[in-house]
């Protein structure tokens, strides 16, 4: 393995990781920018702006661009989070450079053609009617702006319906011109790659860009709170998360090892004490949630809507037992689970491309393997059991989708969290 990053004078970064034996290359760019970016009056604008990358440009149309990447057997995909956009492709190695080429062609020369975009409308109110119909995602949306309500972090990042509806190209026009910038942009690529290559390829399709401040984001404020979406199924889909540690936290590898402990497989609390030993839900997982100002702690389940408050109940239980302290085998089970998933991830080219973007936008410089390793193997008992006491003093933060109508109250859950 070799790492290797570069600098250009405009502020763009370029980044490789060169892995012997494979024939093909993941790469992409990757933006600094997202949802969280947005005004509430143009909620989903970055979500848009991804999709109308591919429809067009001023040198290919929209079947050109699927074609010849698919003409060489490639693959091309993008997508947006709350902070970060990616466009990404895979291709053998001798097309690294067309597929570069493509993507800096849509990043910078998309025409966002009116009729294009008429019709793109059309194809997100259908993601956007999709995820209505799957509970899951509507109770995460729900857990997200119940948990920061008010605030572009807690906003959808697909929109609504009436701001897609209604958004006027000029607006995807400003957002890429204000945030696409290159001091803000990195090219990672993985795999079969040539660094002095893939920096001279970005010098002359990236180059002249112009670098300039880009706009602050506002800054997130965990709340808490609740969201109660009432509706027949034949499950409520649960949310329940406290405040947790952001990228830079100290204690953002304990927050890792202590969700896997708590609910990151069969072997959790969660899934023995409210799955194996009780019956009450089928799936039921904890996650950390981090960003680069704010993170949270959570759960989700998918339980009965008459058993949702029992298995909330228990959840709170075995977190406050974690906070008294959790035992040697546990945290030495989590802490292997987490090292073997640190090791599974760097046999995929494209996850090694993605985490290497993401660690120059978060951190500004490569995080090694073993730096990682280490962070994991000083995480001690203490530590846990100091960061769910630490979490359960948080404000809490509650969605439930589904036949939930006795379901119990974020103030009754905050209770038996201090009890």
């Amino acid at each position: 393995m070799t790492v290797d990053v570069t600098r250009l004078s405009n502020g763009l970064t370029v980044a490789s990781d060169q892995i012997n034996g494979v024939e093909s290359t993941a790469l992409g760019v990757w933006v600094g920018t997202g949802a969280r970016a947005e005004s509430a009056s143009t909620n989903g604008v970055a979500h848009l702006l991804e999709h109308m990358a591919f429809k067009g440009t001023k040198r290919r149309s929209a079947v050109d661009i699927a074609g010849e990447i698919e003409d060489v057997g490639g693959h091309l995909n993008a997508y947006t989070s709350r902070e970060v956009t990616a466009y990404y492709a895979r291709v053998l190695r001798e097309d690294v450079s067309l597929a570069l080429d493509i993507l800096a062609d849509i990043l910078r020369n998309s025409t966002f053609d009116v009729t294009e975009l008429d019709r793109e409308r059309d194809v997100i109110l259908q993601e956007i009617g999709q995820a209505a119909d799957t509970p899951e995602d509507v109770a995460h949306d729900a857990f997200q702006a119940a948990a920061y309500p008010s605030q572009p972090v807690g906003r959808p990042i697909l929109g609504s319906p009436d701001i897609i509806r209604t958004i006027p190209r000029t607006a995807i026009v400003d957002y890429m011109a204000a945030r696409y910038k290159p001091n803000k942009m990195v090219v990672s690529a993985a795999g079969a790659v040539d660094h002095e290559k893939l920096v001279a390829l970005a010098e002359k399709l990236f180059g002249d860009l112009e670098p300039s401040e880009v706009p602050e984001t506002e800054p997130a404020i965990y709340n808490g709170g609740e969201q109660k979406i009432i509706k027949p199924s034949e499950q409520a889909h649960v949310f329940f998360g406290l405040p947790g540690p952001n990228f830079s936290a100290s204690d953002y590898y304990v927050g890792h090892v202590l969700s896997a402990l708590y609910g990151g497989g069969m072997s959790s609390r969660l899934f023995q004490e409210i799955r194996e030993k009780r019956g009450l839900c089928y799936s039921i997982y904890s996650f950390m949630s981090s960003m680069t100002d704010t993170g949270m702690f959570g759960i989700y389940a998918g339980t009965d809507g008459s058993q949702a408050g029992q298995a909330l109940t228990l959840a709170i239980d075995e977190l406050k037992s974690v906070a008294d302290g959790p035992t040697e085998a546990e945290t030495s089970r989590a802490k292997a689970q987490l090292r073997a998933s640190i090791l599974m991830s760097r046999e995929s080219t494209s996850t090694r491309a993605e985490q290497l973007a993401q660690q120059l936008i978060i951190h500004g410089r490569p995080v090694t393997p073993e730096e990682v390793r280490a962070k994991v193997d000083d995480v001690d008992r203490l530590s846990i059991a100091n960061l769910a006491a630490k979490a359960l003093s948080g404000a809490a933060t509650l969605s439930l989708v589904g036949p939930v109508e006795n379901s119990p109250s974020v103030e009754e859950l905050t209770q038996r969290m201090v009890a």
